[in-house]
């Protein structure tokens, strides 16, 4: 028997997200986002982030994120993200792909999270040399990061504001949203729209979804990078006919605020595993735990010997003294218990 850490991506489907999609599997529906499930998203989401939005479904979080920053950047331009971001090291250049050519440029931050003087020192070098340079056209920031940590809505609202005084539209990648709002204990709006977040592709699969994720659209140019997007998306190939399926998961994950009971248990099982790691007399946290990923600093015979265990977790590619521990909606306290006793604590 196995416990398995490796990923929330390999999560199963929460019991009414499931439930959503075998109640939209009733008779026919319009196709292409035209049903009913897919009608009702703007106002869902507008609902939650207390704004107008306009909402487009997809399936990955790599087609929501590299539509949405195809979409203000030109071939010609570069998008400012951090150097763990994953459009730069994990999407096997799917950014660049839609923007025909765009530039990924990183940027430096302890934790995962982009510094402002690193921000301007990227902006200034890539905005140098006239016509020979790309032009900087986008910043991208994540919530949750991929370090595990969370921006405040106020170092978030700042950094935005610093990228849109420089003309720079702001994208969110909010993979792990949810956990990063249980973690703030705020609105969704106070860290998306209200911190100077345009655009935001919000994660639903990670957290208890099928394959359902959603770029959203806040702000006066909501509607005209909207259109822009629905074209990008149809033309990518993430235009679903079977649409409903997709949209009937958002509705039922935002319903009654499941996605955050979801995200919830995976933080609190997380924790529970850090302070362990904290008192551990060899092991120790790589990260200061903030949401539901856990990066353990240790030794290769402790990490194999947790495998033998049968405990399922990664080894960082490069790193084999480092581990990442992922907890999901589905973990269960006898998961982490496990675990925890496996590593002797």
């Amino acid at each position: 028997m196995t416990a398995n850490f490796r990923s929330d991506n390999e999560s199963a489907v929460a019991g009414p997200v499931m439930e959503a999609i075998v109640a939209a599997n009733e008779g026919a529906a319009h196709a292409y986002a035209e049903d009913d499930w897919s009608m009702r998203l703007d106002q869902a989401f507008s609902d939650l982030f207390e704004t107008p939005t306009r909402v487009l479904p997809m399936a990955t979080g790599t087609a929501a994120n590299s539509i949405a920053l195809a979409t203000v950047t030109p071939p010609w331009g570069s998008v400012l993200c951090h150097r763990q971001a994953h459009v730069y090291s994990d999407e096997s250049g799917a950014p660049e792909f839609y923007g025909h050519g765009l530039r990924l440029v990183p940027v430096d931050g302890a934790l995962g999270r982009m510094s402002p003087d690193a921000l301007a020192h990227a902006y200034a070098g890539c905005a140098g040399h006239g016509v020979h340079s790309y032009v900087p056209s986008a910043m991208t920031l994540t919530q949750s990061t991929e370090s595990g940590t969370v921006y405040q809505p106020d170092d978030m609202a700042a950094l935005n504001a610093q990228a849109r005084g420089h003309g720079l539209a702001t994208h969110l990648d909010g993979a792990r949203f949810a956990n990063a709002v249980v973690r703030l204990g705020c609105s969704p709006a106070d860290t998306s729209w209200r911190a100077g977040v345009e655009m935001m592709s919000f994660g639903a699969s990670k957290n208890g979804c099928m394959a359902a994720e959603a770029l959203l659209f806040f702000g006066d140019e909501r509607d005209s990078r909207y259109e822009t997007a629905e074209r990008m998306r149809k033309r990518g190939g993430h235009l679903f006919s079977k649409m409903r399926y997709v949209s009937a998961q958002l509705l039922a994950y935002i319903n009654d605020g499941l996605w955050l009971e979801l995200a919830g248990n995976a933080n609190e099982q997380a924790a529970r595993f850090a302070a362990m790691v904290a008192r551990h007399a060899e092991a120790e946290l790589e990260y200061p735990v903030e949401a539901n990923e856990v990066f353990v600093r240790w030794s290769t015979d402790g990490f194999e010997a947790l495998e033998r265990a049968g405990i399922e977790f990664l080894t960082w590619p490069g790193q084999d003294d480092l581990g990442r521990f992922v907890f999901s909606h589905s973990t269960t306290a006898e998961d982490t218990d496990r675990l925890i006793a496996a590593m002797g604590g």
